[in-house]
C-alpha cells in the first residue's frame, strides 16, 4: 500500500501538515476524504478492507505523528468498510 499513489496525498501536503493549525488540519481531512470517496479510490479501499480480513496489511509513511497524518484518515475509512484492524 505504501506504493499506492491513490491512497496517499501529494508529498507537499504532508510537509504542510507538520505545521498545520487545527483549521488547516480539518480542511485537509475534508479534502482527503472527498478524494478517497472518488469511485476508483473508493474501490481500492473496498479491496484493501476485504483483503485485510484474510491477510495482514500495513500502512506506512514518513509522518512522525499518525494523529496528523493521512494514515489516521485511511484507518477510519477502512474500518468503515469492515477492515480487520489489529
Amino acid at each position: 500500500m505504501s506504493g499506492s499513489p491513490t491512497c496517499r496525498p501529494a508529498p507537499n501536503w504532508c510537509r504542510k501538515l507538520w505545521v498545520a493549525n487545527e483549521r488547516e488540519w480539518t480542511a485537509f481531512k475534508q479534502k482527503f476524504r472527498r478524494e478517497m470517496n472518488q469511485p476508483d479510490r473508493s474501490r481500492e479501499l473496498d479491496v484493501l478492507a476485504a483483503l485485510s480480513r484474510h491477510t495482514n496489511l500495513s500502512l506506512g509513511c514518513y509522518c512522525a505523528d499518525e494523529s496528523r497524518c493521512h494514515r489516521s484518515i485511511l484507518r477510519e475509512l477502512l474500518v468503515q468498510r469492515g477492515a480487520a484492524i489489529g
